[in-house]
């Protein structure tokens, strides 16, 4: 099996975070899958791409390798319900994000598998996590962890209407410190090709809500961005927009350095 997570390490105070990024699948798992299911429409594309400009500023990047399919990363081992009244993706989804399913029939997952890919995927990769934040710590005496995420600007089953471009999530404001999320709110104001809102439909799934520690100096900021900021079409195969990715790189940069000039 190929490792869970890659792992790029920095110096800075700043962790990104990309749980949603990995397409693998375990060996046996796509003859188990539907033909639309196993072309993971789901996924974050390009989320390592995007994040590149992160090494140039000494942040550490983590990036999930295998598919959200086979365990989500950004929700929590009791698959607790993170917005009440609409529909919950899950921590071993069963349905795409517009309802089709994404196993054959007689081939979802029990509970006992569950349990075995929390242990397999889950857990190595939020030790991972937490062992990265401590040291961020120990070494700054603050942290701030960038949870980056994507997803289609239009998805009738989960949200009306159409998503703005950035999404700024900080579980109303619990999970950072509001000098933070202003500041990334201001920069998002100067920028005329993106809408924004914060704390919006997206506020934040398991990671920003569980790390985010304002109190013990450990800040988290989830950044759901509408996939019209990168690609050609939302819709298979997926291609990037060149001068698209460019400009959402120039963001990005400065949206990380409005977090690495935060201090708790």
């Amino acid at each position: 099996m190929e490792a869970v997570y890659t792992f790029t390490p920095g110096d800075a105070p700043v962790l990104v975070t990309l749980p949603h990024a990995g397409q693998l699948l375990p060996q046996g798992f796509k003859e188990r899958m539907t033909e639309h299911g196993a072309t993971l429409p789901d996924t974050d594309w390009y989320m390592e791409t995007l994040y590149d400009v992160a090494q140039g500023l000494g942040i550490g990047v983590l990036r999930a390798n295998y598919s959200r399919y086979v365990v989500d990363l950004n929700r929590g081992v009791d698959d607790g319900v993170l917005y009440p009244g609409r529909p919950s993706t899950g921590l071993v989804p069963h349905l795409t994000f517009s309802g089709l399913p994404i196993y054959l029939d007689g081939h979802i997952p029990d509970e006992q598998e569950v349990a075995e890919r929390t242990r397999v995927f889950w857990q190595p990769y939020h030790a991972q996590i937490e062992q990265e934040l401590t040291r961020l710590k120990t070494k700054w005496g603050w942290a701030v962890l960038w949870d980056g995420h994507s997803i289609a600007s239009k998805i009738p089953r989960l949200f009306e209407g159409v998503l703005p471009d950035l999404n700024f999530g900080t579980n109303m404001g619990a999970a950072c410190a509001p000098e933070l999320a202003q500041a990334l709110v201001a920069h998002a104001s100067t920028l005329p090709h993106y809408t924004h809102v914060l704390d919006g439909r997206f506020k934040g799934g398991y990671t920003t809500r569980h790390y985010g520690r304002p109190g013990q100096q450990v800040h988290a900021v989830q950044l759901e961005l509408a996939q019209t900021t990168y690609l050609e079409s939302e819709e298979k195969p997926w291609l990037l927009n060149s001068s698209k990715v460019e400009l959402l790189k120039q963001a990005l940069t400065q949206f990380l350095q409005c977090a690495l000039a935060f201090r708790a």
